[in-house]
This record gives structure tokens, sequence and C-alpha cells, in this order.
């Protein structure tokens, strides 16, 4: 993402679409230079960026930055005094790797705050924003309140579009949050009725969370947190794709983390088959409604050839990077090699392997069990170090299954308590073919590539950024090796 642009917002939107005029600035002023900003943003970011949980290319130097948009959503001076509000996509290079497209957000200050010191960057030097305190917006009140409320009303603000479904209903005055939950975007609470996923790395195209969410709410489906709002970036390129930039949802209040609860089970040696056999219910719905939705797709022996030749070339890199994985390749790979041959074999048997939209990153903490003991599905967003297009690629529904069984193991290792994850991974899979008909465990071509290929994702991760967690996916690998 490259074009860039700088946008200060008129007093009268464009006339196609209406805008939140309580949110329109001042009348139109001379276009800042975007290289006149970038140039003043680029020390504060170099600091900054690294240090952020969703900043990709940790560990690798920052060559430069390019500017792909910017938007004052409140310039200094307007309707909020002296504090700013401004939206920008930056592509950040780095040596070795494609630059990296990210969305920030950010508040402008004469004085910060003293509660808003840890979200600050730093003073501006020069460019537009010179002698003002840069911070992350979504930490301060006033403009995450803003935020929300730009989201109720559908329109364009410059190049970024917001939109809202028919029926949403925007309760005034509910206060705003940032989440504390570990993960790799920002998240803001909305009293006890929304939440707003900002992605931070972002790529054109529709984002799976909010594609497969709305899907499944339109499709009626009570295992999903329907999204009521959402607002993207428009390319200025004839025939380029929209970025998803943010997703406000409905927030489920009082519901419980399944990581959470399958962790205390384990810590007591629990029994959590119930809730497990609910989850594979849980799952099997979402599949269907998703199948039902959206195309499905037969994979042939060529396409299946193709996945499993995905899987050996990331345990090949894996082995490569993380010396522990090595003694196991060589068997591993069989389980990748089964499944290339797959393909033919289904096809004469008259059962082919099918491929739809899935979860693409389903684990115990992407699940929430309600007050009312339902699981529903959350962050559909897939696994974010792939790349948009391939977590968009419709995928045998056993890989969302191996993903599942693969966090239950985690919770039990985490833990030391081996024999639990096996009751409760059976208790899973048997819930999941009490609505589809299908035990995953009756595919085990299927099921034993994409565990593999799973805890050699996890492998490789742990061994980046959690070194002490490692062997969890390494005695993963030893089992899977042996089968």
């Amino acid at each position: 993402m490259s074009d860039s642009s700088w946008t200060r917002i008129p007093s009268t939107p464009p006339s196609e679409e209406p805008a939140a005029t309580a949110l329109v600035g001042p009348p139109p002023v001379t276009a800042v230079p975007g290289d006149g900003l970038v140039r003043s943003l680029e020390p504060l970011l170099r600091s900054w960026l690294p240090r952020q949980r969703w900043f990709a290319g940790k560990g690798l130097a920052i060559s430069g930055f390019r500017l792909a948009a910017a938007t004052e959503l409140v310039p200094p001076g307007g309707r909020l005094g002296p504090v700013g509000l401004l939206h920008l996509l930056v592509d950040v290079e780095q040596p070795g790797r494609p630059a990296d497209c990210y969305q920030l957000l950010l508040g402008a200050h004469p004085l910060l705050p003293s509660a808003l010191i840890r979200s600050a960057l730093g003073p501006a030097a020069g460019g537009p924003y010179d002698g003002l305190t840069l911070y992350d917006a979504p930490h301060d009140p006033r403009l995450a309140a803003l935020l929300l409320e730009r989201l109720t009303f559908p329109g364009r603000t410059g190049p970024l579009r917001f939109t809202t479904e028919p029926d949403a209903v925007f309760p005034p005055g509910l206060p705003p949050r940032v989440s504390t939950a570990e993960q790799s975007n920002t998240s803001l609470v909305y009293g006890d009725t929304f939440i707003l996923k900002l992605f931070r790395r972002v790529s054109p195209g529709t984002n799976p969370d909010l594609e497969l969410s709305l899907a499944l709410a339109r499709a009626g489906s009570r295992r999903v947190a329907e999204p009521v709002a959402w607002f993207e970036s428009l390319p200025a390129a004839a025939g380029a794709e929209p970025v998803t930039l943010g997703v406000l949802q409905r927030y489920l209040p009082g519901s419980a983390d399944g990581w959470a609860l399958a962790l205390a089970s384990v810590a007591d040696d629990g029994d959590f088959r119930t809730e497990a056999a609910a989850l594979g219910r849980a799952t099997a719905e979402v599949h269907a409604s998703l199948a039902a939705a959206l195309p499905v797709h037969t994979l042939d022996g060529p396409a299946l050839e193709r996945v499993a030749a995905g899987m050996a070339r990331r345990l090949d890199e894996t082995a490569a990077e993380v010396p522990a994985v090595r003694p196991y390749a060589g068997a591993l790979r069989s389980a990748f090699d089964d499944l290339a041959h797959l393909g033919a074999a289904a096809t004469r048997s008259g059962r082919p392997v099918t491929a739809q939209r899935i979860h693409g990153d389903l684990h115990l903490g992407q699940t929430l069990r309600g007050p009312d003991g339902e699981w529903v599905l959350i962050d559909f967003e897939g696994e974010p170090a792939r790349p948009l297009a391939e977590r968009r690629r419709p995928a045998p529904p056993v890989q969302d299954v191996a993903g599942m069984l693969r966090s239950f193991d985690y919770a039990a290792h985490h833990s030391g308590n081996g024999p639990w994850a096996e009751r409760h991974r059976a208790a899973y899979c048997a819930g999941y073919a009490a609505v589809s008909g299908t035990d995953p465990r009756e595919q085990p071509v299927l099921i034993r590539a994409f565990e593999t290929d799973k805890a050699v994702y996890e492998a490789r991760y742990e061994a980046r950024h959690r070194p002490a967690w490692l062997p969890i996916p390494l005695s993963a690998l030893a089992r899977l090796a042996s089968a």
C-alpha cells in the first residue's frame, strides 16, 4: 500500500454519501505534504512501533516508512479544542520482507495529561504537528467515544468509509475502555454493549473477521457476536480492494473465556467434557452455517498435493530455524505425503474432500461461554501471520478441529496434566460428530496432517516468542511422528 494521500476533512462531505456532521472539521485548509508528516513522525515511530505487541517485524531493523493515507478526523483547534485525532495508514519497510501496512490512530495534545503518558509516542518535531505530543488515541476516552460516534453515521470521511447494519441501535453515553486481553489488534469495549476491534496490520481485501461474522449473523447463527458497524479505507487506485480497518460487534457481558475455563478444569483435574462436547457441537453448527452461506469446493488430487506441499515447506523452514524439530522432520513428512495421496483415493471411494470457509485459527481462546451456557466463536480473522488471501481461502473444516485439539493439548500440558487432554479431545470430537454426522477421528489422514501442520507452526512461534513453551508443541510432534 504505497499510494500516499493526506486528507484534511472539509466542512461539507462528498455529496454522494452522507457523513456525520458532528465530526466534520473546519472549512478546507491548505493540504500539508505527506512527506513532511512522515519526516516528523519517523523518529517517534522507530522507537514506538517495535514495542507494540501487534508489530510483526520485531527483531528487524526498520529501513523506512511510506505514508499510504492520512486523515484528520478532528484537527487540533477543532471541536475538541487543542486536541486532534489523526488516522494513518503507514507502510513500514524492513530488510528481507515485504512492507507491512499498519493502521495508527494518533491523538495530538499540546500538554498530555498524566493518565495518557504511558500511551505517548512523544513530541513531534517539525511537520504539521510541530510542538504537539502524539499518543495512541484508543487510550483517550474522549477520542474513543468520538470514534464510536463516527461509526454510528454511515458515509465517507475522506478516504474512510463507515457502514452500519440497517437495524443497528446505538445507546448514547457508553463509556469506552481498552481491552486488556492479549491479542494482535486493539479492542475497545463500550459499556457492556459493543466491542470495536481495530485491525493494526492491514491488507487490501475484506478481513475475514468481518466477512464471516457478517455472513453468520445474516444467516441467523446464534454462535457469533454479530457486527453492527465497520469502517474501511477506500483505495485511490481503480480496481483495488478496500482495506478493512475496524469492526464493531455486540459485546457479550458475563461470558467466560474458553481457555480460562479449560485451565481451571486442568488445575482441578476436573471434568470439562460436557462443555467440550457442547463446544464441538457449536463448531459443527458454525461450519454448517458457513457452508450454507458461502461456496463449498471439492479438493481433487492436485489441489490436495498443493496443500500438502505447503505443509511440507513450512516443516522444512521450521526445522531449519528450530533445531529441536529436526529429529522428527522425516517421520512428520509422512503425514503430508499421505495427504498428497488422499485426493485420488477419496475420488475413487466416492467421498471427496471438501473445502469451505472456516474460522481459520480456532482454539479455546477464540471461544466464549455465555451466562446461558451456550458457546460463541469469536475472532474469525484467521492466523494473522498468514497473508490475507490465504486466510480467505476455503479449507477442509477439519483444519478448525485440529486447531481446537491442539488447544486442549496446550491447556493440559501447560499445567502438566496429559490425560486430561485425551478425555476432552475425544469429547469435543464426539460433540462435533453429533451435529455434522462425521467424526473427525474417522478422517485420520486429514486430522493428522492438519494437526501436524499446526504443531509445526506452534514450534516456530514458541521458539521465536516464548521459548519456555516450546516443549508443548515438541511433545505433540513426537507423538505425531510416531503415529
